[in-house]
């Protein structure tokens, strides 16, 4: 064997010491060949001196919908940020389009390389909390775990199936996953859960978690035997001092979970390298837990580091302290000379908004009342996470109907969309919008059809702007002021990413503009819908207490 390639004189990242050493890297076949100072014979060659050499960084949590495009955009994208390779969790097109939804998925042939956890959990609860297009059962999941891009099986989230005595859909799904022939990794989804009802995830094999962190829920799971994946909202100075203070390197990994399609422009995996970096941690070990860990966690043997032997998957640094990509190669070839293939869906997935068009009179609350206000349970934002929290709020009553309008708190719908009947649920918001309204199809995870305002009016516009384009995000002001079109089940667009980002960003502007005051607003607003996220949210079927995963009343009786 004759190497073709070789990259000279970089500073290489060694995952083994965690350092750096000037060598020479020789690649054959797409495959790292010969790390050494020896000089052997090449047709081509990359020189990078001055520059630093180190693996291509692996995600492996993540949601490409999330992204709101498809695989082949996405793949464009993330390569450039020196992502390459993903494991992919694909419950958002599963919960519209079910199997289907994934395997259309799966069938889009990409540059970077794309593995994919099974959904365990479509519905995220179950039908009599929120109703979906489609659902995972134990024969679905026997159908996926022999597609050779499967390698776990995705967030467990739904604690009380999982937990409950008798029979369980969660762990039917999850005994299918470890008799099958390879035992399959579960990964968890597992907010503010600790103590005994840790050790229950844990115990039903659930042995990793993504969700938002604290100090204290770091060195509980981690010394529980529970790997961690940090996405971002989870890098805070306190945090990172505890991964790094404890040297807990080999038990966790950095993630993205949900990057929007105007951010993406800005980054990926490697923002998250950086930004760890910056709080903290050396960068070594911010490399590996981005390259490494990952790899092992998933079994990917065959890549997350520089050795003989490895896919020629790396990136080229100008400055290692600041993570500054000179260049990202995939299988020893420069991602700019790498083309995707065009990407095809179904008619079908272009026809999946069925709910009828609103009229304002869809806004009136009726509430059969003598009194002249009625105390409500309130879904109350916070500015800086996704979890809110249940507040009680006198509301006025007049003519019969429930007077949303005349107080601070804005309305929340949720339309059905699967079925064509006109089925809409209703909350009470506090902390969010000033005026105008907002609205979106793509809302976690079952992907009805979700409005709020503080007007009838603008709610009627920026629901039938939904329903008439077959899935979005729009807000109003008098007239619709933003709209980012999601045609493909509702909640992606096959349209190139500048052009979804510029859409989004619009609508991220026009969310300030409105008074919705959050980190990240466009993903606030859709996991006001999410009944897995504590404590309060909103189904089409009504208000979900999280914890008990029950349905609430809108007002007290």
């Amino acid at each position: 064997m004759q190497p073709d390639t070789v990259v000279k004189n970089a500073f290489v990242y060694n995952t083994f010491t965690q350092t750096f050493e000037k060598k020479h890297v020789y690649i054959a076949e797409g495959k790292f060949y010969h790390i050494s100072l020896d000089e052997l014979e090449c047709e081509n060659v990359i020189d990078a001196t001055g520059k630093y050499m180190i693996p291509g960084l692996i995600d492996i949590h993540m949601h490409i919908e999330s992204s709101m495009t498809i695989p082949t955009e996405f793949s464009k994208a993330v390569l450039r940020h020196g992502t390459t390779t993903v494991v992919a969790d694909p419950h958002e097109i599963c919960n519209v389009k079910g199997i289907e939804g994934i395997e259309s998925y799966m069938s889009q042939d990409t540059v970077l390389d794309i593995f994919y956890g099974i959904p365990s959990s479509v519905p995220s609860t179950n039908r009599d909390l929120e109703t979906t297009g489609g659902c995972i059962l134990p024969q679905n999941v026997s159908r996926l775990v022999n597609n050779p891009k499967v390698l776990c099986l995705g967030e467990v989230m739904n604690f009380n199936d999982l937990t409950k005595d008798g029979d369980s859909l969660t762990r039917n799904i999850i005994s299918v996953c470890q008799h099958y022939d390879r035992a399959m990794l579960i990964e968890g989804h597992c907010p503010k859960i600790s103590g005994l009802d840790l050790s229950k995830y844990l115990y039903y094999g659930v042995d990793a978690d993504h969700t938002m962190q604290s100090p204290e829920s770091i060195y509980e799971k981690i010394t529980n035997g529970m790997f961690m994946e940090i996405q971002r909202k989870s890098l805070s100075k306190e945090n990172v001092d505890v991964l790094v203070s404890h040297r807990f390197y080999e038990y966790f990994a950095l993630v993205t979970d949900d990057v929007s399609a105007d951010h993406l422009a800005l980054g990926h995996l490697n923002e998250n390298v950086r930004l760890a970096h910056q709080l903290g941690m050396p960068m070594e070990q911010a490399i590996y837990c981005a390259t490494y860990t990952p790899a092992r966690r998933m079994h990917l043997i065959d890549r997350g580091t520089i050795a003989p032997g490895k896919l020629a998957d790396f990136i080229l640094l100008d400055n290692v302290e600041e993570f500054v990509i000179s260049a990202v190669y995939k299988k020893g070839v420069s991602v700019t000379q790498l083309h995707e293939t065009s990407a095809s869906f179904p008619e079908s997935f272009y026809h999946t908004i069925c709910c009828p068009m609103a009229e304002e009179e869809d806004f009136d609350i009726v509430c059969d009342t003598d009194r002249p206000y009625v105390v409500c349970n309130v879904i109350e934002i916070d500015p800086h996470a996704y979890f809110t929290k249940r507040v009680r709020m006198e509301v006025p009553v007049a003519d019969g109907k429930l007077q949303w309008e005349k107080t601070d708190l804005a309305l929340l719908t949720v339309f059905e969309r699967y079925t064509g009947k006109k089925s809409v649920a209703y909350a009470l918001v506090k902390n969010t919008l000033k005026r105008g309204a907002v609205g979106s199809s793509w809302t976690h995870d079952h992907h009805n059809v979700m409005v709020m305002g503080r007007n009838k009016k603008d709610m009627k516009l920026v629901q039938n702007a939904i329903v008439e384009n077959q899935g979005g995000y729009a807000v109003a002001d008098g007239e619709i002021k933003a709209f980012a079109s999601l045609q493909v089940g509702g909640i992606v667009s096959d349209k190139p990413l500048e052009q979804l980002a510029e859409s989004l960003c619009n609508v991220r502007n026009e969310l300030t503009a409105v008074g919705y005051d959050h980190d990240n607003s466009v993903m606030s607003f859709a996991t006001l819908s999410l009944p897995v996220s504590p404590e309060i949210k909103v189904t089409d079927k009504g208000i979900v207490d999280t914890y008990s995963q029950k349905i609430i009343p809108l007002w007290e009786k």
